[in-house]
């Protein structure tokens, strides 16, 4: 459906077109080995609150394989994907891009240098599947949702994070595809990531401070879901932090917005428990 290449790899020989029944030349040839296209540099810098239904997933569509196949350069390692142009328009990000080399006559070409490779994969997938792995599925015994991930028990695994580049360090890997979701104009996948980062457990203390630095990084101030989501886990799990220790030096170190929305959050939430007793 979409395919993966490095872009040091010579020996990639598969692409969408011997799915499009055409002919092949003799000497098949990688993206890699298409003529050079001008090239978008892309510098990359509220979802409603209902929770997914057996129905909600976005309901992928055939693609047109007669589409125009499109090469994205993703990240640093300058890894290869390919998808058809139509299915990637279905995000307004990307459909905008393709619109911008509608005279290119050699091929389109997407670069997005500051994206992580796993992200983005991802986010291809959903764009064919309506979901990504590992998928969201409904447990009609216990009438709740789960994380189709071999087990169904949503603990924090090492396909769970991703090491991100621009902060040096993991982040949980739904956090990075929602704030993805949110640069590519997707606000279902924002919601589903969203939904699939609540499921998550078992998540270190340091993870966590790291992926709320990645999401406030990357998301707007008026965001009041994901920014909200860590608080409101950092607050759950403050017996943990405080035992720890991870919280003391990174307030020492402080100087982000978290940390002061955490001090509102919490104070928000000790006038509540105090508000409750007092009735």
């Amino acid at each position: 459906m979409f395919t993966t290449t490095s872009g040091r790899n010579k020996s990639y020989r598969d692409s969408f077109s011997q799915r499009v029944n055409k002919p092949l030349n003799k000497r098949q040839r990688s993206f890699k080995e298409y003529a050079q296209t001008r090239k978008i540099n892309t510098q990359q810098a509220s979802p409603a609150s209902s929770s997914p239904t057996k129905s909600q997933a976005t309901s992928p569509v055939s693609p047109n394989l007669n589409s125009a196949i499109v090469t994205i350069c993703v990240g640093p390692s300058h890894r290869l994907f390919a998808a058809h142009e139509d299915v990637l328009s279905r995000a307004p990000y990307f459909a905008q891009a393709c619109r911008a080399q509608f005279f290119e006559a050699s091929g389109k070409r997407i670069d997005l240098p500051n994206e992580e490779p796993e992200v983005f994969s991802a986010v291809l997938e959903y764009l064919y599947k309506g979901d990504y792995t590992p998928k969201l599925i409904y447990d009609k015994k216990r009438a709740s949702w789960m994380l189709d991930d071999g087990e169904g028990t949503g603990a924090v695994n090492a396909e769970s994070t991703i090491y991100c580049n621009g902060i040096g360090g993991s982040v949980l890997k739904d956090t990075a595809i929602y704030c993805s979701a949110h640069r590519y104009s997707l606000p279902e996948l924002q919601r589903l990531a969203l939904k699939k980062q609540g499921l998550q457990s078992g998540v270190q203390c340091s993870t966590i401070l790291s992926s709320a630095r990645y999401a406030y990084a990357n998301t707007p101030a008026s965001d009041s879901k994901l920014r909200a989501h860590y608080l409101a886990l950092i607050i759950r799990s403050r017996n943990t932090f405080k035992r720890s220790g991870t919280m003391q030096m990174e307030m020492e170190a402080g100087g982000t917005p978290l940390f002061f929305d955490l001090f509102v959050a919490m104070v928000n939430h000790l006038d509540d428990i105090s508000g409750a007793r007092s009735r």
